[in-house]
């Protein structure tokens, strides 16, 4: 075990605590024993203070990321928890196999993956991560072993995606993955003047296209409110590729060169910055490629490594929330003018549409969902509240995966499933063995 000070991906809120390197079962089970209180962590892309503690120790679970099994003519992978999608994409895209749900990073782990149960731009089609684990094996309280799927203990399967780790330690996982003819992706993107606009073509391209995803300008103002980019793609067969691509199909990306390595000044992210790089990202994203990358289709912030350091040691939240389709056009207008006039700088506005969602704690319902970045300030906390009221009114929520802010109170009314999931943890850990931060923010003990 060590000291050391610990935060997500935003860099707020940051704790000191106490952390141990789990590297076999054994150890996670007498951690179990000894420790009051205890939450895992994979790679520390949650956002806020998921797997953060001042009161329990951090397991730090990736080292736990052995391939059990591989079944290559299911696609079906029997691995530790601890594996990343990265290290998935590594070894088994070049045998033409890849992750059926990809968020906006790889580098997240399969229990990660459960804990926040993860979407991506797919949503609409694949659903959530939940819908390619077939089972998992997960520590309880009380040291006994699970194996939790659709037909076997249900109701604690259930309750893991999206519950946060707060349930036990999942040490190891069985999913599916998806059999693929290339590593590419067509793409197209269509230039939207505004918020209807660009709702009118996520209502026309929604059935042709399985991934979507819109960068919005968060600054844009009056008739151009909404104004940005709508991302569409398809996986690309072999047939679509240039010769000079058909020579390597399952390209796999190498390791990023470029990296952030220090906090920039806070001053670095402001009013002035904020419209040139708006400037720069609507430019980048109106000009694609026909055939792109996964790397660059799912993940293109992860050529940049540490790049959460441009925000400054200050920190930043992601603010994801999703409200229903029903009043969405006006209610999305009210939210992005509150964003656009906050005065909070927001930053890398992504929209998206979600199909049918999970129960208890899981983020994803139909609807329209906002990611947006803002660096923290004095006046954030007051403005998040404020958004946090107005999503309420709107039939929404905010994801809890990314969450830094959220009261205990308005998480209640944001998720009505919460008394259920509250009496599954009762049932599995009634003694609040597991616990983080955020559970102690939003009161997910009892």
């Amino acid at each position: 075990m060590k000291k050391e000070k610990l935060s997500g991906w935003g860099n707020y809120p940051s704790l000191a605590g106490s952390t141990y390197k789990v590297k076999q079962p054994e150890q996670l089970k007498n951690k179990i024993n000894s420790e009051s209180h205890i939450i895992a962590r994979g790679l520390g892309r949650s956002y806020g203070d998921q797997a953060i503690s001042n009161t329990a120790l951090v397991a730090m679970m990736p080292s736990m990321d052995k391939i059990l099994a591989f079944d290559d003519l299911t696609g079906v992978l029997d691995c530790q928890a601890g594996l990343s999608l990265h290290q998935i994409i590594k070894i088994f895209a070049p045998r033409g196999w890849f992750p059926m749900i990809n968020p906006g990073t790889k580098y997240v782990t399969i229990g990660g993956a459960i804990a926040n149960d993860i979407h991506g731009k797919a949503h609409h089609v694949d659903g959530s991560f939940i819908n390619c684990v077939e089972n998992f094996d997960i520590l309880l309280a009380n040291n006994e072993l699970k194996t939790c799927s659709r037909a076997e203990n249900k109701e604690l399967f259930l309750a893991n995606f999206g519950g946060l780790g707060l349930l036990g330690i999942i040490v190891r996982v069985k999913i599916k993955l998806k059999k693929i003819e290339t590593t590419y992706f067509k793409q197209t993107a269509i230039n939207c003047k505004n918020i209807d606009h660009m709702l009118d073509a996520f209502d026309q391209y929604d059935n042709q296209y399985d991934y979507s995803v819109a960068w919005v300008n968060a600054l844009a103002k009056g008739k151009n409110l909404g104004k940005g980019v709508l991302t569409l793609g398809n996986q690309a067969k072999l047939e679509d590729l240039s010769f000079k691509l058909k020579s390597d199909p399952l390209h796999v990306a190498p390791e990023p060169k470029l990296t952030v390595p220090f906090y920039l000044p806070n001053f670095s992210l402001n009013a002035v910055s904020v419209k040139i790089l708006n400037k720069v990202i609507a430019y980048v994203q109106a000009k694609p490629t026909s055939i792109v990358h996964y790397e660059k289709f799912f993940f293109p912030l992860d050529a940049i490594l540490h790049w959460n350091r441009g925000y400054g040691k200050r920190g930043f939240i992601q603010y994801q929330f999703v409200i229903p389709l029903d009043n969405g056009r006006e209610n999305i207008k009210k939210l992005l003018t509150a964003v656009s006039e906050s005065g909070c700088n927001p930053f890398l506005n992504v929209l998206k549409k979600f199909g049918e969602g999970q129960q208890y704690l899981s983020f994803p319902k139909p609807g329209y969902t906002f990611a947006i970045d803002f660096p923290v300030t004095k006046k954030l906390p007051e403005f998040v509240a404020q958004l946090d009221q107005m999503v309420h009114a709107c039939g929404g929520r905010v994801y809890l995966g990314k969450d830094a802010m959220l009261s205990a109170t308005m998480f209640r009314k944001m998720y009505p499933d919460y008394q259920q999931w509250l009496a599954i943890k009762k049932k599995y850990d009634p003694y609040n063995k597991f616990t983080s931060a955020l559970a102690r923010r939003l009161a997910l003990i009892v």
